[in-house]
């Protein structure tokens, strides 16, 4: 390799650095100072509350405080100010962790992506939005990752099932969105999806149509088997379905007049073979299931910056949750996927191992405080029991003591009774 191929490699490598930009990154470091840079909507009187919390486990108790939602059955909506800027010719990189430590059971985690004329102050479910994206759960039937883009008045869903993690954990979620119309989705760093926008969303017409002039023939036989014409039906084939019982008799003390007429019972014809129908063999006149034709859609036309949006200004959080706990965290808006990717690392990868440690910690804690609970309890049933064994055998003692005594007087006085009667 020549001196001035190192030359241009290096050149090059300095360029891509320095087209490297970070349009918006918040990891909650500051304390409350977040609350000046976040905007509440006002759109609704009642919307649920944010709190910075780190949660009941963690991997680092100050680093790992993000925005947690605080309040069951509630919207949330909060929003933050980007410095606006378009994704023309550049990858867009939206990457944030999402932690469900309260086992969710329907709700959001997802986040929204505005232009810049959005009004944070009246933010609401119905704001139109350039990208929305993230985890979903509802019950056990969705379980998605949404990726929703907004093109020409609509807002379009992909048509394939990304399914995102539904366990207590933190976990990564990584868009990105390339100007060659392509995309990629990443959990925990790991592809998990990727494909083309075009091919993935029906944002643009097919580029194919039938065609409307075209009509199937009408000899077209698409009859596969046929019945054999030449096929008969046994002469002996016709038999009832169900015939007089022949072991059935007329009970002795049947009245015709006053019963009528006795008629056996009816019982399955053994002899029936049900509905004759011809057997079935090759269509020699089979042409196939016809296909029809298609032509170019004339609505169809390329679009090859289907990717581009003029303004990005507000990342925002909207949405709703049926059970509150949720964390959102290291928020990271940039035009590198290899800076998303180490800053994924940095980040929840540093939290990942202890946070489960402290976790299954605080689990085992829990399973010791339970067994020794259990342990108390039974031991507080087992002196009960014996107490009451112990009150038993008193009493039984004492009915005893009471029956001798009885004895006693009886003894006493049937002596008293002899001696009276021998005097």
């Amino acid at each position: 390799m020549t001196a001035l191929s190192l030359l241009l490699m290096a050149v090059s490598a300095a360029s891509v650095l320095t087209e490297s930009s970070v349009y918006f990154r918040e990891q909650f470091d500051d304390g409350d100072a977040w609350k000046s840079r976040w905007v509440e909507s006002k759109h609704k009187s009642d919307y649920g509350q944010f709190v910075l919390s780190a949660g009941k486990f963690y991997g680092d108790a100050e680093k790992d405080k993000g925005l947690q939602t605080s309040q069951d059955a509630r919207f949330y909506s909060l929003s933050s100010r980007i410095e606006d800027f378009s994704n023309q010719g550049q990858p867009l990189v939206i990457q944030f962790t999402v932690k469900h430590e309260q086992s969710i059971d329907c709700g959001g985690g997802y986040v929204k992506l505005f232009p810049s004329d959005v009004n944070q102050e009246d933010l609401h479910g119905d704001s139109n939005y350039n990208i929305m994206f993230g985890p979903d759960i509802c019950g056990p039937g969705t379980k998605k990752v949404h990726v929703i883009f907004h093109y020409n008045g609509k807002n379009h869903l992909i048509n394939k099932d990304i399914r995102c993690k539904d366990d207590e954990y933190t976990h990564l979620y990584t868009l990105i969105v390339n100007p060659d119309n392509t995309y990629e989705v990443k959990i925990d760093n790991k592809k998990v999806e990727s494909g083309s926008l075009e091919d993935d969303w029906d944002i643009l017409p097919p580029k194919k149509t039938k065609d409307p002039d075209a009509k199937k023939p009408d000899d077209w036989d698409e009859r596969e088997k046929i019945p054999d014409p030449d096929d008969k039906k046994p002469e002996d084939w016709d038999k009832p379905e169900n015939i007089p019982d022949p072991d059935a008799k007329k009970p002795d003390d049947w009245d015709d007049e006053m019963d009528g007429e006795w008629e056996p019972p009816m019982v399955t014809n053994p002899d029936y073979k049900g509905e004759w129908k011809p057997r079935e063999i090759d269509n020699p006149a089979y042409k196939g299931k016809w296909v029809h034709p298609e032509i170019d859609n004339p609505e169809y036309t390329a679009d090859p910056e289907i990717y581009k949006y003029n303004s990005f200004g507000v990342i925002g959080l909207d949405l709703w949750q049926v059970k509150s706990g949720t964390i959102f965290d290291n928020f990271l808006i940039t035009n590198d996927p290899n800076l998303a990717e180490e800053v994924g690392i940095d980040t929840w990868g540093q939290t990942k191992a202890p946070e489960k440690k402290m976790k299954e910690s605080q689990e085992e804690e829990e399973r010791k405080k339970r067994e020794e609970e259990d342990k108390q309890k039974n031991e507080e049933a087992k002196e009960q029991d014996e107490e009451e064994e112990e009150k038993d055998e008193d009493e039984e003692e004492e009915e005893e003591e009471d029956e001798e005594d009885d004895e006693e007087e009886e003894d006493e006085e049937g002596t008293d009774s002899k001696l009276k009667d021998e005097l």
